[in-house]
Protein backbone atom coordinates (compact mmCIF):
# COMPACT_ATOMS: atom_id res chain seq x y z
CA UNK A 1 0.00 0.00 0.00
CA UNK A 2 1.13 3.52 -0.46
CA UNK A 3 0.24 6.60 1.77
CA UNK A 4 -1.25 9.69 -0.01
CA UNK A 5 -2.51 12.94 1.01
CA UNK A 6 -6.01 14.38 0.58
CA UNK A 7 -6.19 17.98 -0.35
CA UNK A 8 -8.30 18.02 3.19
CA UNK A 9 -4.68 16.89 4.84
CA UNK A 10 -6.22 13.48 5.46
CA UNK A 11 -3.85 10.61 5.00
CA UNK A 12 -4.82 7.11 4.01
CA UNK A 13 -3.52 4.14 2.15
CA UNK A 14 -4.30 3.01 -1.77
CA UNK A 15 -3.23 -0.53 -3.39
CA UNK A 16 -0.97 0.68 -6.28
CA UNK A 17 -2.13 -1.96 -8.28
CA UNK A 18 -5.56 -0.01 -8.84
CA UNK A 19 -4.20 2.68 -10.16
CA UNK A 20 -5.53 2.67 -13.80
CA UNK A 21 -3.86 6.51 -14.85
CA UNK A 22 -2.57 9.49 -13.01
CA UNK A 23 -3.45 12.76 -14.31
CA UNK A 24 -2.58 16.48 -13.37
CA UNK A 25 -6.39 18.64 -13.61
CA UNK A 26 -4.07 20.57 -12.27
CA UNK A 27 -3.86 18.98 -8.62
CA UNK A 28 -2.82 15.51 -8.93
CA UNK A 29 -4.95 13.00 -9.95
CA UNK A 30 -5.45 8.99 -9.30
CA UNK A 31 -8.08 7.29 -11.27
CA UNK A 32 -8.62 3.83 -10.42
CA UNK A 33 -9.76 0.28 -12.37
CA UNK A 34 -13.44 1.13 -10.14
CA UNK A 35 -13.97 4.22 -11.82
CA UNK A 36 -13.34 6.21 -9.04
CA UNK A 37 -10.88 9.22 -8.79
CA UNK A 38 -8.84 11.13 -6.13
CA UNK A 39 -7.11 14.06 -5.73
CA UNK A 40 -3.79 14.13 -3.58
CA UNK A 41 -1.51 16.37 -2.69
CA UNK A 42 1.56 14.74 -3.46
CA UNK A 43 3.12 15.43 -6.94
CA UNK A 44 3.17 12.90 -9.99
CA UNK A 45 6.97 12.00 -9.21
CA UNK A 46 6.25 11.19 -5.54
CA UNK A 47 3.40 8.94 -6.21
CA UNK A 48 5.22 7.51 -9.09
CA UNK A 49 8.47 6.90 -6.34
CA UNK A 50 6.77 6.12 -3.72
CA UNK A 51 5.24 3.34 -5.86
CA UNK A 52 8.70 1.86 -7.52
CA UNK A 53 9.94 1.49 -3.33
CA UNK A 54 6.73 -0.12 -2.34
CA UNK A 55 7.30 -3.00 -5.45
CA UNK A 56 11.08 -3.21 -4.39
CA UNK A 57 9.83 -4.14 -0.90
CA UNK A 58 7.34 -6.55 -1.93
CA UNK A 59 9.65 -8.45 -4.89
CA UNK A 60 7.46 -6.97 -7.34
CA UNK A 61 10.50 -6.54 -10.07
CA UNK A 62 12.22 -9.88 -9.76
CA UNK A 63 10.45 -11.10 -12.58
CA UNK A 64 10.45 -7.86 -14.61
CA UNK A 65 14.34 -7.56 -14.58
Amino acid sequence: MVKVTRLNGAEYYINPHQIESIELRPDTTLLMLSGKHTIVLEDVDEIISRIVEYRRRIGGFKNEE
